[in-house]
């Protein structure tokens, strides 16, 4: 009766273990498939961020694009005349007035430290040396260098 027993249990066991089997199987592709989908999601996730950093850099380039082609249109327009005649001797007065009138502020403050350096009782070399600083030297060199080397930038170009 006891091999009877046994074998009934066994052959039970036998039957039921492939669908153990079966059913670990099942459970271990359950969640490799889980697994797989969340790596899917997670890519998929990396590709939309990916694809609106795509989108916001070539945003930004054709902005930047925009505003170079925008400041060189005015730059370019900024010379030619309207057809107007008063707009254009206005446009064209705008730099030499504001020239002259910084040339004219310039001279008068240096013309006032170099009176107020004589009213303090320098001397004339003293003055001149108080007055006339290493700013001005660079500026000067500035305008000079604007004024003649222009000519020969345009020289060179024509």
């Amino acid at each position: 009766m006891i091999e009877t027993l046994l074998g009934g249990l066994m052959g039970g066991a036998f039957r039921l273990a492939p669908e153990v089997i079966k059913w670990s199987e099942r459970k271990d592709e359950r969640s490799h498939e889980l697994a797989l989908q969340d790596k899917a999601l997670e890519l998929e996730k990396l590709r939309g961020t990916q694809g609106l950093s795509e989108v916001e850099a070539q945003a930004d380039a054709a902005l930047s694009a925009a505003s170079i082609e925008t400041l060189r249109e005015a730059v370019r327009t900024q010379g030619e005349k309207t057809g107007v005649g008063w707009a254009d001797a206005l446009s064209s007065s705008v730099r030499p007035v504001i020239t002259y009138w910084f040339m004219a502020l310039y001279c008068a403050a240096k013309i006032a430290t170099f009176a107020a350096a004589l009213q303090a009782g320098a001397a004339w070399p003293e003055a001149v040396q108080q007055v006339w600083t290493e700013a001005d030297q660079a500026l000067w060199a500035g305008v000079l260098n604007f004024w003649f080397l222009g000519r020969v930038f345009d020289r060179v170009r024509s």
